[in-house]
């Protein structure tokens, strides 16, 4: 049988490679050895032939005409974005012999890999690449940027990233959105709400800002930012004294519901009003309706996660669905991520065991502008990849001042002269997800899926696994794990007795089919990860690793009081993070970026609906347009979108986000930053 890269017209199953949680099945159209249309893959279970506007105009960005072609080194200042065309053998020698330089002279940590999951591929995102820089014995980024925080507050909850089958949703009669805007960012959740809701389920939003998804709400609830915990805290605290908890699941399947019970007491609902901002009345009535209907199910986003209390925050969410025995219905229970599920056997792919020193320097890649600016420990030379941290990172002006050092050897992989490889040394092109051979693992539904190649490598692009292999021939490595071919680790990947619910998951399976589900156990009946084997309401690890062994509001960390408004900065439409900024066709389709103010703050600087204004802190300032009104509360100012910099404007917002980190996990503090306004004056 020919391959799909072999045939040049046909349409051909593939896998969309975006970071987000559907992870839908598409199908190429491709005419003459060329993609003309993406299209969804009616044939996939879950996502059933429905796409986003992302992924549905990725051909453009495949052939936009700015897409790199063949390898540059830099010829003018850093991120003048003047480069000359070279060879890929003089690209890899040149890397290679400015390794040996500073390994030589400072040690292999002096170099920095930075990726994260602009690729969500398994082997583009943490294969070769790891195996190539443990060997090296480079720095380790700690790569925290995104959910880590939300993740193990849910663990120490629930033991592992479990929730229930989101297919199981059209049976949910109540769905609560909390801290995600799904219409953007996780759609066919969405579209099993919608079918749902023609059953008569009702949809709650819960969030800072009234968004997409907060719109299509039979019921939006606005609340200040970092408040999330007080709020399910007194939900608890309502279900506990009205009753309505499933006394016989608690005593199961649970573990500290005497304590929770008297614990929560201090979080009455007037208390809890006063905190998030949502009338006391609006609690009660939550409370109520969660505790009365089943199957209600929860969607927890990545918002709440962002704050300096993210971690304690997701962690007492996760606790609600036990209260009130949630998790025995089909269709009840909560989504934080279900990763767990399609765990493949990650040291396998990586071989951590090729590093010898295992005590090294690590990098929150959350603080990166500050690694690139330290002294000690120096950071000579920056690998970019899967990522874009000059726009992406946190403290945007202080990451550019560490790319802008002269004794800064950088190297991106991209497909384009992204604001990072601007201040590139050398920028060798990538591969599109198109172009190789992958497997994907979603973090939503139970399925993993097969990549092919479908067409050329464009121009000289190269992949990141042929890019490592590339390297590790140059800097004179003889282990044969650098050299395994892609087929070879997804076998590896895929053989994980560990986790019995990816039994059904072999290569061959993939081959045959595109996209395989994994088996789906309940969790209940069952014994999760959890050390007691059940939801732990009361976490004894919780208490030996420093934190309230019981779930607890704890209010964001001051910042310097002058600035009068709580900044989120969230994701917008059509773009994700970076990605597609720089297309002409999501910048038509996402038009301009503003800022959301209320009314009451607006009018205080005399600020009105449309006009251009100063958002600053001490970190920095940005330029945007006003909207002005009630989609946010009085003392929140929220953005949308990662915007490429036009000349003479200021539009980085994380120009003005905090690099500190979360209570959990080295998580981001994206949402906890605080900023003032002012009219802008020319």
């Amino acid at each position: 049988m020919r391959s799909a890269l072999e045939e040049k017209d046909g349409i051909f199953q593939a896998v969309c490679p975006l970071d987000c949680p559907d992870q839908c099945g598409l199908l190429l159209h491709k005419e003459q050895g060329k993609i003309t249309k993406i299209a969804g893959d009616p044939s996939h279970p879950v996502t059933k032939g429905n796409i986003c506007n992302k992924v549905r105009h990725m051909g453009a960005r495949i052939y936009d005409e700015q897409r790199l072609t063949v390898p540059l080194k830099r010829v003018g200042p850093k991120g003048s974005g003047q480069f000359t065309e070279i060879s890929w053998e003089e690209a890899i020698d040149t890397i290679a012999t400015r390794w040996k330089t500073l390994i030589a002279k400072h040690g292999p940590q002096s170099i920095l890999p930075y990726s994260f999951y602009g690729n969500m591929g398994i082997l583009s995102a943490e294969g070769m690449d790891r195996r190539f820089f443990h060997t090296l014995g480079a720095t380790q980024l700690e790569q925290t940027i995104c959910s880590v925080a939300g993740g193990v507050g849910y663990t120490y909850t629930m033991g592992g990233g479990f929730g229930i089958d989101p297919e199981e949703t059209i049976h949910s009669k109540l769905f609560i959105f909390w801290g995600i805007n799904a219409v953007s960012t996780n759609m066919h959740q969405v579209a099993l709400a919608q079918k749902a809701r023609k059953n008569g389920a009702k949809i709650i939003v819960i969030d800072v800002h009234k968004n997409r998804t907060g719109v299509l709400a039979d019921w939006f609830i606005p609340i200040r930012p970092g408040t999330d915990s007080a709020l399910a805290l007194g939900m608890m605290n309502v279900l506990f004294q009205e009753k309505l908890v499933d006394e016989a699941f608690l005593a199961k399947y649970t573990t500290g519901a005497p304590l929770l019970r008297e614990h929560v007491a201090q979080y009455d609902h007037n208390t809890v009003a006063t905190i998030t901002g949502i009338p006391a009345d609006d609690i009660l009535k939550l409370a109520r309706l969660y505790g009365t209907t089943s199957p209600a199910f929860i969607r927890i986003g990545n918002g709440p996660q962002h704050h300096d209390n993210g971690g304690m925050t997701i962690r007492t969410i996760a606790c609600l669905p036990a209260l009130t025995g949630q998790w025995l219905y089909e269709g009840g229970g909560a989504i934080k991520g279900n990763s767990g599920y399609l765990a493949h056997n990650k040291a396998a792919v990586q071989r951590p065991d090729l590093r010898t020193e295992t005590h090294g320097q690590r990098v929150n890649m959350n603080q990166l502008g500050s690694a690139l600016l330290q002294t000690e420990n120096k950071i000579s030379s920056l690998f970019v990849y899967n990522s874009n941290p000059a726009v992406v990172a946190p403290e945007a002006n202080k990451v550019q001042q560490g790319l802008e050092r002269e004794d800064l050897f950088t190297v991106v992989h991209d497909l384009f002269l992204t604001e990072t490889a601007r201040y590139a040394d050398l920028v060798l092109p990538a591969t599109s997800s198109f172009e190789n051979l992958d497997f994907y693992t979603s973090y939503w539904h139970h399925f993993v899926q097969l990549q092919e190649p479908v067409i050329e490598p464009y121009g000289q692009s190269k992949s990141n696994p042929a890019v490592f292999r590339l390297l590790a021939q140059a800097m004179g490595f003889t282990e044969d794990a650098l050299y395994e071919s892609d087929e070879a680790m997804i076998a590896q990947a895929l053989h994980h007795p560990e986790n019995p619910a990816l039994a059904p998951v072999t290569l061959e399976a993939l081959q045959e089919q595109a996209f395989v589900k994994a088996q789906k156990p309940r969790l209940f009946p069952g014994k999760l990860l959890t050390p007691s084997g059940k939801i732990e309401l009361y976490s004894e690890t919780m208490k030996q690793d420093g934190y309230p062994p019981l779930p607890t509001y704890i209010p964001l960390k001051e910042e310097n009081g002058k600035h009068e408004l709580l900044f989120i900065p969230g994701p917008n439409h059509n773009y994700l993070n970076s990605t597609f900024n720089n297309n002409a066709t999501h910048q038509t389709l996402e038009k301009e970026a503003v800022v959301y103010l209320n009314k009451t703050d607006a009018a205080k600087k005399n600020i009105v609906d449309g006009e251009m204004i100063r958002i600053w802190n001490e970190r920095g300032e940005c330029y945007l347009k006003a909207s002005v009104g009630e989609h946010v509360l009085p003392g929140v100012a929220v953005t949308q979108g990662l915007y490429r910099e036009a000349p003479g404007t200021k539009q980085l917002v994380n120009a003005l986000t905090p690099d500190r980190l979360a209570d959990m996990g080295g998580g981001a503090t994206f949402f906890s930053g605080r900023v003032s306004i002012d009219k802008k004056t020319y």
